[in-house]
């Protein structure tokens, strides 16, 4: 089915279903901490994808492990850095200063000195959106984003290539548990003795969400797309985690915050022009 829908579809329908994933996490954060409900929703879906998957590790080598382990780290960390930052900035703010990373990417596979233009264009998106000049930043916040953001665009290239050395689902099957595992040396001691039947309901809902459907269509668009194609496309990821923030956490940004959130959706727009198509491979959903 996902062979037949254009691939620029498959990173939309990703990006919508992220940020509705995100923006129903608070109430989760609030049960385990953002440590916890990363370690929590990364666990669920590590299982669910063992469970559907079953991957082979004879069938690969280990250099195709190595990757898919040094993604899986990196998935843990942003998605406790990400969770973190969420819990200290509005949703929007948050996905503008992560998309730093994968942005910045797209900007240095072009080749171009003047393609630098457009991660500057974003970085005053983002001042505009955390006005540091109104009372105090939250720092941490900040940092935890910026951290997420390197980790995305690291993501990014190595998704791309798990994507070429893992047939179906066994790169998400096997590196999503090791994310777990990365979540689980903060995200233990954090949610320990504060898990309910509750809150285990709710990660595993939530991994549905995110990691399990998005992941594979992400894999999916990274094997058509080129890296700085898609990490161009998720220009639309503050937009749309700023609608969704203001329809499900009455998160309304200012008329400055709205301008910020437009200058880093040109940003992105602008790099996009960078990315050159790859040929279709092998379609993980198949």
């Amino acid at each position: 089915m996902t062979q037949r829908a254009p691939a620029w579809s498959l990173a939309v329908a990703a990006i919508v279903i992220v940020q509705l994933g995100v923006a129903l996490s608070p109430r989760l954060i609030d049960m385990v901490g953002p440590a916890g409900t990363g370690w929590l929703r990364l666990t669920a879906g590590g299982l669910m994808l063992l469970a559907i998957a079953r991957p082979k590790l004879r069938n690969y080598s280990r250099a195709d492990l190595r990757v898919a382990l040094l993604l899986g780290v990196i998935t843990g960390v942003m998605m406790v850095a990400f969770l973190g930052a969420l819990d200290r900035l509005p949703l929007g703010t948050t996905v503008a200063i992560e998309f730093l990373g994968p942005l910045t990417v797209a900007a240095f596979r072009a080749h171009r000195r003047s393609a630098l233009v457009w991660p500057a264009l974003a970085l005053a998106g983002v001042i505009a959106l955390t006005e540091p000049w109104v009372g105090e930043t939250d720092l941490l916040g900040v940092g935890l984003a910026l951290i997420a953001g390197a980790g995305w665009g690291a993501y990014i290239l190595l998704t791309q290539s798990v994507g070429d050395r893992f047939s179906g689902l066994d790169g998400l099957a096997i590196t999503i548990p090791i994310a777990a595992v990365a979540a689980a040396i903060p995200g233990i001691p954090q949610a320990w003795g504060h898990i309910t039947l509750g809150a285990i309901v709710l990660s595993i809902g939530l991994a549905v969400i995110a990691p399990v459907i998005p992941f594979a269509l992400e894999v999916a668009a990274l094997r058509r797309l080129s890296a700085a194609t898609f990490g161009t496309l998720m220009a639309l990821e503050p937009a749309v985690g700023t609608l969704w923030g203001a329809i499900l956490l009455s998160q309304f940004p200012n008329v400055l915050q709205l301008g910020g959130i437009v200058l880093v959706v040109t940003a992105g727009v602008g790099a996009e022009r960078a990315g050159r198509a790859r040929p279709p491979t092998v379609n993980p959903l198949a």
